[in-house]
């Protein structure tokens, strides 16, 4: 149960709202002295002459908790309200996320020179209010001294934040903070017909309808950061880097076309209830679809190290609000991200042989944004003992992948040595071509094995801008099916020596995901200021365990000698592909064993359909939608994977 503060809300402020028109662009620069009172009574601060954004909590006492129930809340009255479900997102804590006053502060110690043009950089979209209103009134720089000072910047991504963002010719074109503004007092949202008179009264707003706020273009000015180099002296090399770019890879996928998916549907799930979004007016009509302003993405220990440390981080927000932040984002972590299958493939020469695939779900790299970001896919074969036979992907006591060879891990198709692991990660190099956790000197790209959303391609338009690097650009399974590329998926092969042993064997595959690996900060350990000081101390003392993403178990594995156990590339065939009527036939199923067929959407997710078995032969009806769609046949222990194209 969340705790909440609740928000003021009196008969005599409905009956002024009332009285004024609920139509018309009309907007006070200045307020009389009655107006100016009856805001001091109820603790409302309109904005005036000279002001360009509100602080969140202006927008609480109608987009927060409602004692009432009647707002804010869905069809069985769970609240839902904005205001709390944003507050310990990333986004409403990213002006105070120690992390990234820490790298700033790493940043500026490592180029002083450039200390106040990087600190304006990076405040652009961790503390854009205060940066803009800063800009604005004409300062050169919004620094970290300026933010210490600023509640404005410190309530980061905020309310006005986004919806205060015009749907100008310029959204999805402008990155790396350049936020397009309208400072003309409207604010949008997703709704139309917006109801003006209680925002021109309280907050001196005027709400209009903004189609763009459902559109994932709202996202790209801070969700793709392109930096400029400067070489080891700090002198720029004429070039820029790609530090990150989750918006050009969403677009470099079937998400915004065939599957028609944004950004807000995933990190703002909809729901269908009609809800109430305003405390206090009953007569409101209730808005649906809703998004709901969880902001879940894959940050569980930065969200839980402020939660440890909220009070010296300057947050109020109760522990259950960053328990409600942390159930969404292990739910998005583990329902929506990523899809792991084991498979047994044969055994010869004292080896097996299995594969892992692992199938992307989200519509964008993964890991993706943040550079530190890495996932790590574990292979741990048990005896029927309980001693281990091989494993790959281990962490030592510190968090750390064990056996990472100098200067980092390669991609690799094909695992046969317990030193060897799987790390999808991008690594960036300097004007030397030496592993640097230092953004503004990262020159090129080491190594990028993210694991491509489906649909990517080598020849969509914004690939310069995410590229495949290293090994994995030539990985025959990495993002291809029979050379097609855009399969969102990477089946990686391991041979494990068998030395001699029979019996059983228990596989166990599994992806765990750090946020903030402890290679990333070596670099840092190097300097000492407030900021790095201080986020290292909560760091060490931090949870540091990786997430548990996905995972797939095989049990009891024969294992025998001399004998070679039947390859995962069985006779099945599936036709006709493409199918124009939903139906397809599979034949040449094994017999004498037990056969599940499942069938997944391009998303990754199990749908509804119907199959009949008939011996070796089975009969498929697809959902009635077009698109793309993975059969899966499990015979006993081996798995086969057809991908299937409906088009009517």
């Amino acid at each position: 149960m969340k705790l909440r503060t609740t928000g003021i809300v009196i008969i005599a402020a409905v009956i002024l709202i009332l009285k004024l028109p609920l139509t018309g662009n009309t907007k006070k620069a200045f307020h009389s002295p009655e107006d100016i009172q009856f805001f001091t009574n109820h603790k409302i601060t309109p904005l005036d002459s000279g002001q360009y954004f509100h602080l969140p909590q202006q927008c609480k006492g109608c987009h927060g908790f409602d004692s009432l129930h009647l707002a804010n809340v869905d069809i069985n009255g769970h609240d839902i309200n904005l205001y709390d479900d944003w507050e310990t997102s990333m986004m409403g804590m990213s002006g105070i996320d120690p992390l990234w006053k820490a790298k700033v502060s790493h940043e500026i110690q490592v180029n002083p020179g450039h200390a106040n043009e990087l600190q304006t950089l990076c405040t652009s979209c961790h503390a854009p209010l205060g940066h803009y209103t800063a800009f604005y009134k004409g300062q050169p720089f919004y620094t970290l001294a300026d933010l210490a000072n600023d509640s404005l910047g410190q309530s980061g991504v905020s309310c006005h934040s986004c919806h205060a963002i015009k749907d100008s010719t310029s959204l999805g074109y402008s990155f790396t903070g350049e936020i397009p503004y309208d400072t003309n007092r409207n604010i949008y949202g997703p709704f139309p017909g917006p109801m003006p008179g209680p925002m021109q009264l309280y907050v001196s707003l005027t709400p209009n309808y903004g189609p763009h706020m459902s559109d994932s273009k709202t996202c790209s000015p801070c969700h793709t950061l392109i930096s400029h180099s400067v070489d080891l002296t700090g002198t720029p090399t004429g070039s820029t880097f790609v530090e990150q770019a989750v918006y050009q890879e969403y677009l470099n996928s079937e998400y915004p076309t065939s599957l028609q998916t944004t950004c807000q549907n995933c990190h703002m799930p909809k729901i269908e209830d009609p809800i109430k979004i305003a405390n206090g007016y009953t007569a409101l009509p209730g808005r649906t679809p809703f998004n709901l302003h969880s902001f879940a993405g894959a940050n569980a220990f930065m969200v839980n190290l402020i939660k440890n440390n909220k009070t010296s981080l300057g947050s109020s927000a109760p522990d259950a609000n960053f328990d409600s932040t942390l159930v969404a984002i292990n739910n998005l972590l583990k329902t929506q991200t990523l899809a792991v299958n084991a498979n047994f493939d044969s055994t010869a020469s004292d080896t097996a042989y299995f594969n892992v695939s692992l199938l992307n779900k989200a519509g964008h790299k993964f890991p993706s944004a943040y550079p530190s970001r890495r996932a790590v896919l574990q292979f741990v074969a048990i005896k029927a003992n309980g001693d281990t036979l091989f494993s790959s992907g281990l962490f030592d006591s510190n968090f750390e992948v064990k056996n990472i060879p100098s200067p980092y891990s390669p991609h690799f198709n094909t695992i046969n040595q317990e030193s060897q692991s799987q790390i999808y990660e991008m690594v960036m190099g300097d004007v030397n071509g030496n592993v640097t956790t230092v953004l503004e000197r990262a020159f090129s790209q080491l190594k990028d094995n993210r694991i491509p959303p489906f649909g990517f391609t080598t020849t969509h338009a914004s690939y310069d801008t995410v590229k495949i690097v290293g090994d994995a650009l030539t990985d025959p399974d990495f993002n291809k099916t029979l050379t097609i590329e855009g399969s969102g998926r990477d089946i990686v092969h391991y041979n494990i020596p068998l030395n001699g042993y029979t019996g059983a064997l228990t596989i166990s595959a599994a992806v765990y995901y750090q946020a903030v690996p402890p290679g990333w900060l070596s670099e840092m350990r190097n300097y000492s200021s407030a900021e790095i000081d201080t986020f290292l101390n909560m760091y060490d003392n931090a949870d540091r365990s990786p997430i548990l993403v996905s995972n797939d178990t095989l049990n009891n594995v024969l294992i025998t000698t001399g004998i070679a156990s039947p390859k995962n590339n069985s006779g099945i065939s599936i036709s006709p592909n493409p199918t124009n009527d939903g139906i397809v036939y599979i034949k040449n199923i094994s017999r004498g064993v037990n056969i599940t067929v499942n069938i997944y959407n391009a998303a990754g997710q199990i749908v509804n359909a119907e199959v009949l078995l008939r011996n070796e032969n089975a009969k498929v009806i697809l959902p009635n939608k077009e698109g793309i769609y993975f059969i899966s046949i499990n015979e006993g222990k081996k798995r086969t994977t057809k991908k299937i194209v409906y088009l009517k």
